[in-house]
């Protein structure tokens, strides 16, 4: 049910409604969907991917989040149920359908909740302070935070354009919470390299104007990804990566 509730704060976040009422409805019909129509991927397939009352089109990233959430459970599940294990997955599990949501939302809407970052925090907290000492995340958080701000701050001085969102040095403040000091230095780094190479390839294959908004949290969320949960690969990918 995981994945059921995270496709309502998905859709719901961005158009300010509260993710706990009303009860979900169609967004063509406004019929309410019942208990038994919100069954994780099975209601969906039973449904044939439309709405029961008007036949409207149901996207797909309704069942493929649900679908992910339930990877995210599997993949993350602790060998043993010892209080230190289901801590470490409670908050693992929490930091990945928080940058699911914030990718999703992201793409569509280019816009970081302040409420989905909040969250973050509040169950980075008990992980960090138990696991780190105070100038890991102190010195992270503030890097992560004044960084970036500092340096969109001079780019609109200078360019009089805005760089960053608030909600990517948001995140990257609470990134650097939870990454430390050298953890967000590259999570910056990697976040500027990704984009700049995706962002390069879409303006060369002309999906993308030279001067559109361009959402730069997926890359900040794909870096810290990597970071957090395939350490050894970025190692691996990145010759400038700071032990």
């Amino acid at each position: 049910m995981v994945g059921s509730f995270l496709n309502v704060v998905i859709y719901r976040l961005p158009r300010n409604e509260s993710v706990i009422t009303p009860r979900s409805k169609c967004p063509q019909c406004s019929s309410m969907v019942k208990w038994y129509q919100n069954i994780p991927i099975i209601s969906f397939l039973i449904l044939k991917g439309k709405c029961a009352n008007c036949d409207f089109k149901i996207p797909w990233r309704y069942p493929l989040t649900e679908l992910t959430v339930a990877l995210f459970s599997l993949l993350l599940m602790p060998v043993d149920l010892s209080p230190q294990a289901l801590f470490n997955y409670a908050f693992f599990f929490s930091v990945a359908c928080v940058f699911l949501a914030h990718l999703l939302i992201d793409l569509e809407h280019q816009l970081l909740p302040d409420k989905l970052n909040i969250y973050l925090l509040l169950v980075s907290i008990p992980y960090v302070v138990l696991h780190f000492p105070l100038m890991h995340w102190l010195l992270g958080a503030l890097i992560g935070f004044f960084g970036p701000y500092g340096v969109t701050a001079l780019f609109y001085k200078l360019r009089g354009v805005v760089g960053l969102g608030g909600g990517d040095i948001k995140l990257f403040g609470i990134l650097g919470f939870i990454l430390g000091p050298l953890g967000i230095i590259n999570n910056i780094f990697m976040s500027c390299m990704i984009g700049s190479i995706i962002g390069v390839i879409l303006i060369a294959l002309k999906k993308l104007d030279r001067n559109a908004p361009f959402a730069f949290g997926p890359f900040i969320i794909l870096a810290a990804t990597l970071q957090i949960f395939f350490p050894d690969i970025v190692e691996l990918i990145n010759p400038l990566y700071i032990k």
